[in-house]
């Protein structure tokens, strides 16, 4: 792999901040640009509470962090960047912006220099095509938050070269990361599979069929998992899930990627979670939302098992079957879908690996089941019926 010397991160939220931070760490001297001042201090400022926490948690030395500090160099002037070696664009997830900072990029940075971006629903071709160099354009998609999750999608367009691709891939490794590589589609792998199962458990909670917590704590307990979905919405940001929602529908133009109308109105409403200090439920000290009226009769069937199946799977099955599709497609294999889960999302084991431990009947139960006790009227991947006629048990 090419050596680097400069390495380049324009955006400091809390994800761009977290990306310096990535890189730095790793012992790259990196640029980290943002459009004031203002933006500048704050970003600097996560990246020195970051560093901070993870020296009180005995994780950091005092004088590892300085060394990291010091190996972030803050400013205002993109024009820092005109001898960088590869640069990450995160800024927000609107195009108009990244626009604005790929012509940018392309203008300042040398013909070699690497552009990345770590857009989680828009598309990296389109963003490639706004460069002169879009075979040296990739997705690097990070996870939040970027010190801690492991997980980073590489993902490549019909543009790309393979060496620029390979890169990537490598540059991923040298700062910590499990790669996996994807094609632009909407979602990529991580985002495809739990945004919509974050949809469908804010589906949940709009028909009254269970309460947050209910919903939360089934799955959480069922799975093992770190957070229940609705407290992830929360913590991912509820208009991220609505825009990466919005993109899968016009993407594919299925029902399955239609957003709820409740995650739309919170975001109107400005309850966009933990960064707003509403969500789904209290992050700020204010009151938290209100809840729903007692379930009807109906839903209570549902929640109490009354047709055979408990909350969990209701919400679980759906879920798998995407990643059954998504591998049966072609897309991603078994092994990659479950990397992007347990190490992007923090699943202990990965969606085709609870089918797998589970069995045909957990899954074919769910989706055989009448409405409403169940989500969707979507069937079973066509993975499965190949599965079930070849008589094979694993997808690994």
């Amino acid at each position: 792999m090419q050596e680097f010397d400069k390495v380049g991160v324009v955006g400091l939220g809390t994800m761009g901040a977290g990306i310096a931070e990535v890189f730095a760490r790793a012992g790259f001297q990196v640029w980290g640009v943002e459009v004031d001042g203002d933006a500048l201090d704050r970003g600097r400022d996560h990246v020195r509470s970051s560093l901070s926490k993870a020296v009180d948690k005995g994780k950091l030395g005092a004088e590892e962090r300085s060394g990291i500090l010091d190996r972030i160099a803050f400013t205002t002037d993109r024009e820092d960047l005109r001898d960088a070696d590869f640069v990450v664009e995160a800024v927000p997830e609107r195009m108009d912006l990244k626009r604005d900072v790929f012509a940018d990029l392309d203008r300042i940075c040398p013909p070699g220099t690497i552009l990345a971006t770590n857009t989680s629903s828009l598309s990296v071709t389109e963003i490639a095509a706004l460069t002169d160099r879009p075979d040296k354009v990739v997705g690097l998609h990070f996870f939040n938050p970027a010190p801690v999750m492991k997980l980073t999608e590489v993902v490549s367009t019909i543009s790309s070269a393979q060496a620029t691709v390979d890169i990537a891939t490598e540059v991923a490794k040298r700062i910590g990361k499990t790669p996996v590589t994807a094609t632009d589609r909407a979602g990529f792998v991580a985002n495809a599979l739990l945004v919509p199962f974050i949809n469908d458990a804010v589906s949940v909670y709009e028909r009254r069929i269970a309460s947050r917590e209910e919903i939360d704590t089934a799955v959480t307990k069922d799975a093992d998992l770190p957070m229940g979905p609705l407290a992830l919405a929360d913590l991912v940001g509820i208009d991220v899930c609505l825009a990466v929602m919005d993109v899968l529908w016009e993407e594919f133009r299925t029902p399955r990627y239609a957003a709820t109308p409740l995650l739309r109105r919170m975001v109107a409403a400005g309850r966009l979670g933990r960064k707003s200090g509403r969500g789904f439920y209290d992050h700020g000290g204010r009151a938290n939302m209100p809840e729903d009226l007692p379930a009807g009769q109906l839903a209570q069937a549902v929640r109490t098992g009354s047709f055979g199946f408990d909350l969990a799977a209701m919400l679980l099955v759906p879920h798998v079957n995407d990643a059954l599709r998504m591998v049966g497609d072609g897309y991603a294999s078994a092994q990659d879908v479950d990397t992007a889960m347990r190490f992007g999302c923090g699943y202990p084991k990965g969606p085709v690996e609870l089918f797998e431990e589970r069995g045909i009947p957990w899954f074919g139960a769910v989706l055989e089941a009448p409405i409403p006790a169940r989500l969707t009227t979507a069937t079973a991947a066509p993975v499965l019926l190949a599965m079930e006629v070849n008589g094979h048990r694993s997808l690994h």
